[in-house]
């Protein structure tokens, strides 16, 4: 996790532990936002096989499901593994460990949620359409989520240069 503005300004009096739990309980919380989307998508693809329609689907529309279905399991681990590394070990008194690793894993989660909701946005589209409308709109769902989710704060942090 890198500075951020507030972590750098001096007028901030914090200590180096008051400033990891405040991470720490920012990160959870910006969590509670993302993990119900990926519960929800999630609890979506484990019922579309119960579907009646589903074994008329095409190879396409199957292997789009699956990796769509593999995505979001790898995403609904990487945000909820904070938690459980938190959990595990709170007692060990590295909280700097914890709030690094569990940024990581949920920059990693998003993206793969990115990818997930890109695949469903695919495979919906290819069930309703069958035509190059599937390549063109999941291809503007995976930028919209690289632009807004990544390259926009990635482009702000260059932009504001070493030490914020």
């Amino acid at each position: 996790m890198e500075a951020s503005d507030e972590d750098t300004r001096s007028d901030r009096d914090e200590s180096e532990k008051e400033r990891l739990d405040r991470n720490l309980g920012e990160l959870l919380q910006e969590l509670r936002i993302a993990l119900p989307g990926v519960q929800v998508l999630f609890a979506f693809l484990l019922v579309v096989p119960f579907n009646q329609r589903f074994p008329e689907i095409t190879t396409f529309q199957r292997t789009v499901y699956f990796i769509t279905l593999l995505l979001a399991t790898a995403a609904t681990a990487c945000l909820i593994a904070p938690t459980a590394h938190h959990r595990i070990e709170f007692r060990a008194e590295d909280k700097r460990r914890i709030v690094f690793s569990a940024t990581k894993l949920s920059i990693v989660g998003l993206a793969l949620l990115a990818c997930a909701m890109t695949g469903a946005v695919m495979l919906i589209t290819d069930l309703l359409y069958h035509s190059s409308t599937v390549a063109i709109v999941a291809s503007a769902v995976a930028l919209l989520f690289a632009g807004l989710w990544f390259g926009w704060p990635v482009k702000r942090l260059l932009d504001s240069g070493p030490g914020g």
